[in-house]
Order: C-alpha cells, then sequence, then structure tokens
C-alpha cells in the first residue's frame, strides 16, 4: 500500500495525485456545505422532508466528486492523511459560504479553528 511516508521519496507521482485529490475535494465540499446548510436560508419555510430530499440531491452530486478524489488520494496518502486534508478543506470552503452566502458575521474563531487543523496537518503528515 503506498502512501505518503516522505514526500521526496514521492514528489513526481504525489503532487499531481495530491492536486487531483483537492481539487475534487473542493468540489465535494461546495456541494456538501449547500447539501447541509443552504436549506436553512432557501428553504426554511418548506417542510423539512423537502429540505431533506433537496438536500440528499445535492449530496449525489458530493458523493459523485467525493468518491473518485478518496480512491486517488489514497494511492499516496494514508486513511488519516486524507481525513485532515478533508477538515482542512471543508473549513475553507464553510468560512466563505457562512461568511457570503449565509450571512454571518466573521469571526475570530474561523482563525482558530483554522490554526488547530494546522497543527493536525502537521501531525498527520510530518513522517
Amino acid at each position: 500500500m503506498p502512501r505518503c511516508v516522505g514526500l521526496q521519496s514521492k514528489h513526481r507521482e504525489f503532487m499531481p495525485v495530491i492536486f487531483k485529490t483537492i481539487l475534487l475535494l473542493t468540489i465535494s465540499n461546495v456541494f456538501m456545505t449547500f447539501a447541509w446548510y443552504a436549506h436553512l436560508k432557501n428553504l426554511n419555510n418548506k417542510p423539512w422532508m423537502i429540505a431533506a430530499l433537496v438536500s440528499w440531491g445535492i449530496a449525489l452530486l458530493e458523493y459523485l466528486f467525493q468518491v473518485p478524489a478518496n480512491r486517488i488520494g489514497f494511492t499516496v496518502m494514508s486513511l488519516a492523511q486524507l481525513k485532515i486534508l478533508q477538515e482542512v478543506i471543508t473549513l475553507s470552503v464553510f468560512v466563505p459560504f457562512a461568511v457570503f452566502y449565509m450571512q454571518q458575521p466573521m469571526k475570530l474563531d474561523f482563525l482558530w479553528a483554522g490554526l488547530c487543523l494546522m497543527g493536525a496537518v502537521y501531525f498527520m503528515f510530518r513522517t
């Protein structure tokens, strides 16, 4: 099972794979974030079952990007590395969504959460 044991040894193979993984996971996360939260703004006056069905439809699009992203990424990263990468991308997508689309206030807490995730990235990718 090839994994990201050291970035130097797999640099040629790793970089295109990680970029593909990041791109697909970012697209997936945009769909996921809308599936999870946009109904709070757009379908708030509809029955929850309608919101759930619309969210499931959006989630299907999310999975069409997420499954290939994880399969591609898993060729060079460990499961834990993939998970932390996913969390970093999730926060990177969620913050602009919350601020610009949902009109939530920008908080310093987003920065602190991001710094905590950077620590997680360090520990998962340091080997």
